[in-house]
């Protein structure tokens, strides 16, 4: 009686697993799951193309490294998350702009009314051009910043500063445009 008890509770068991296989598999063929692990939405049986313009700074205050740390950046960033290829003429899609703005500001005011940090932030404008659907397109301005202290000199964190805040910027243009969020 005791081999037909334990063949009573193994096939119970048997039962049971089939049962959550079986309403596994009717949930999961119901739900779609999907990966885009670069953030791109691009059909790459449409866009092929992409050309990027120069952005020159148009700014009040003018940091020249700045223009080709950006393209260099923005270049780089596409060339490593999509298989458009970058080029210079008539493409599918067009990306051009300008750097509108690189300010300071003071911040973080201290009891004696002096700045204790002080805020970079650059503005790039962006035109983005979709030749295959001008739904697409997008004409908007973008803008980040970091904050440094005020006791060191703008000339020695500049650099690393303009490098960081491009790096910010690719992103939210890339996200916006090619990323179709």
């Amino acid at each position: 009686m005791d081999s037909t008890h334990n063949k009573r509770r193994a096939r119970r068991w048997r039962i049971a697993i089939g049962a959550l296989v079986a309403c596994a598999v009717m949930v999961l063929a119901g739900c779609r799951i999907s990966y885009k692990f670069n953030g791109t939405a691009i059909d790459y049986n449409v866009y092929k193309t992409i050309h990027v313009s120069e952005f020159p700074i148009r700014a009040a205050l003018v940091y020249p490294p700045l223009q080709q740390t950006f393209e260099n950046e923005l270049l780089d960033y596409i060339n490593r998350n999509t298989r458009l290829q970058v080029t210079d003429g008539a493409s599918d899609i067009n990306l051009e702009g300008e750097i509108t703005g690189y300010s300071l500001t003071p911040q973080a005011v201290t009891e004696n009314a002096y700045a204790s940090q002080t805020r970079l932030t650059i503005t790039v404008r962006v035109k983005y051009t979709d030749a295959i659907d001008d739904k697409n397109d997008v004409d908007q301005s973008f803008s980040a910043y970091r904050d440094f202290d005020s006791s060191m000199m703008l000339t020695d964190v500049q650099d690393d500063l303009c490098m960081q805040i491009s790096k910010e910027l690719v992103e939210l243009i890339f996200n916006a445009t090619l990323g179709n969020w």
